[in-house]
């Protein structure tokens, strides 16, 4: 299947706008141009007809080797200013969004932490990485797979990771695949101590004075025992790794990578940003209640959730639900109120990484590396296949292919959310680029690699388990630099994802995958198959079926109602689960 998007002719007072555009990137069609917070342009780029350099290459050959800023957020679905939330306070990362290619429908291949890391990490498919769980390293089960910031050391780039890039712990080896993957140590933090702010139990102050283990957890800064979070702390290094790189590297090009934690629960974060969102603002989820028709295995408990104090002590029933209103009302306000926070931090690094003289030859990414369900369906947590577990946000920045040049400081200044001044001073700045086209987390690595001129992963051999250096994915470059101007523009726009069913419970030790839930997402529908997982021998059995779902997105985005035992969608049942069969035992 394919998303075909046509041109559109330019007329009045946007025809200045897209001259300059024209002039400055190279580009030769724009198929729409809008404006405002989160304005939109589907284009091609050309080169051969206009008889000049296309943009990405000519921005390249005009510079030295450019670095990547790689950013990554832990739990953040697509809940952003820049995705049309327009409740949301994130100023800075929409305006990295403002100067980016965003995605506007783009999935990840898990919704879990450490398989969804190691997924796009190594642009390989959850069965070829063989990591369903947080204990699980692919080294070892899988295949000695090159890693994208493995690819870039051995490129001659410094790679540097600060905070949860890879999933720390077993499933990255222990020491997040250092020093195969890294130049330098990774940075977790360490104020505080080993137990100092990263200890979530008992930190949060509760109505009667004491701490407890909550799950919603404002806190005064200056009052917490080392006067500084976790996220704090990993802009701080942030700051300082771009303020004294060049005196250390001199012009060696870096890979930096930095992962943020929240919206992650618990929802620890600066008690100042829930001003942002007054509770009388808040609102319920329209679709309180599980899907109509919706098998049983494909529902998570959310176990994460439910083992934290302030969530024991209303009444949540078991397993679907829901919570009591008030309760619903302040875990999507502190969700909020740690994407803020987390924003805030964001912009700090992005500053300084325009303060020092990198934005103008920085290729920055932005990822989530999965959605968080806030409540829709009763459902919450991500551990499912829903559209708002896998669908994430993905950005795209690349110096004046996607920007034009700007002076030193012009690029990304900080801009703080607690002054709603600033905010609108910026709001209303600059256009977006967007698409719509399909695409997946696995795409990053070839695209990245792409663009920053190093070698760019062939596609994977089937059960490439031996190859180290390929890719599942696909680059996104084609987006930016497509060689057609008269014709409509073919993309293949589907994306697979999965999600395991354990025995026992994922929490509890080592758990075995005994069921797998596979999922497609093409542009009008989301089919998942339930079928019997072989965990030794990492095979399934699509003929054992313990579920099917069909959401029929033109009609029910939210994914209300389940109409795949309806008979009017037989022939769509047959033809998808043969496309999902095919795409998942192909890996691409």
């Amino acid at each position: 299947m394919g998303c075909y998007l046509k041109a559109k002719t330019i007329q009045g007072p946007e025809r200045t706008i897209a001259a300059y555009i024209l002039r400055s990137t190279g580009m030769k069609m724009l198929f729409r141009v809008e404006f405002g917070l989160c304005a939109c342009i589907l284009f091609t780029v050309t080169s051969s007809v206009s008889g000049r350099q296309d943009p990405v290459s000519e921005w390249k050959s005009a510079s030295s080797r450019p670095n990547v800023l790689f950013l990554v957020v832990d739990d953040l679905r697509p809940k952003l200013g820049c995705y049309g939330e327009t409740n949301m306070v994130t100023p800075n990362i929409d305006q990295l969004a403002a100067s980016s290619v965003r995605f506007d429908r783009a999935y990840v291949q898990f919704a879990l932490c450490g398989p969804s890391r190691t997924s796009f990490l190594t642009s390989r498919r959850p069965e070829s990485t063989r990591v369903f769980n947080l204990y699980t390293y692919w080294r070892d089960v899988a295949g000695n797979y090159t890693t994208l910031p493995q690819h870039f050391k051995q490129s001659g780039y410094i790679t540097q990771s600060v905070g949860k890039v890879f999933h720390p712990g077993k499933s990255s080896g222990g020491d997040d695949d250092y020093p195969l993957s890294w130049t330098n140590k990774p940075y977790h933090g360490d104020k505080g101590g080993n137990s100092g702010y990263k200890n979530n139990s008992e930190q949060c102050p509760g109505p009667d004075g004491k701490l407890h283990d909550y799950a919603v957890c404002p806190v005064n800064v200056s009052q917490t025992p080392h006067k500084i979070l976790e996220d704090i702390d990993l802009a701080d290094f942030s700051v300082d790794f771009l303020k004294n790189y060049r005196h250390k590297y001199q012009d060696q090009p870096f890979f930096f990578a930095v992962g943020f934690h929240k919206p992650h629960l618990i929802w620890k974060y600066p008690v100042e940003y829930e001003a942002l969102y007054p509770l009388t603002h808040i609102t319920l989820p329209k679709d309180k209640t599980k899907p109509e028709g919706m098998p049983p295995v494909a529902w998570y408990t959310c176990t994460g959730l439910r083992e934290h104090q302030d969530i024991m002590d209303v009444n949540f029933p078991f397993p679907y639900g829901p919570l009591p209103d008030d309760m619903i009302l302040k875990i999507r306000q502190a969700y909020s109120a740690s994407t803020s926070y987390v924003d805030a931090q964001i912009g700090r690094v992005l500053s300084a990484l325009d303060q020092y003289g990198y934005a103008n030859n920085t290729i920055i990414t932005f990822i989530g590396d999965h959605g968080w369900n806030l409540g829709e369906h009763g459902e919450w947590c991500k551990q499912t296949n829903f559209e708002l577990a896998v669908r994430i946000p993905y950005l795209v920045h690349v110096p004046n292919v996607t920007s034009r040049f700007r002076q030193r400081g012009h690029n990304f200044p900080f801009i703080d959310a607690l002054h709603p001044k600033q905010v609108q001073k910026v709001s209303d700045a600059g256009l977006h680029l967007s698409t719509d086209v399909i695409v997946e987390a696995v795409d990053l690595y070839p695209t990245i690699s792409e663009l920053a001129g190093v070698d760019v992963p062939s596609r994977c051999p089937l059960n490439g388990y031996n190859t180290a250096f390929c890719t599942e994915g696909s680059s996104l470059v084609s987006i930016l630099k497509n060689l057609t101007t008269a014709a409509p523009v073919q993309w293949e726009n589907i994306a697979y994802s999965q999600y395991p069913r354990w025995s026992p419970d994922p929490h509890k030790g080592s758990p075995s995958v005994t069921i797998m839930g596979y999922t497609l997402r093409n542009p009008e529908y989301r089919y998942t198959e339930w079928v019997y997982y072989n965990h030794t021998a990492y095979t399934m059995d699509w003929t054992q079926l313990y579920g099917r779902e069909l959401y029929v997105h033109t009609t029910d985005p939210a994914e209300d109602n389940n109409v795949a035992a309806q008979s009017a969608y037989q022939a769509v049942v047959e033809q998808l689960s043969k496309q999902l069969h095919q795409g998942i035992e192909n890996r691409e």
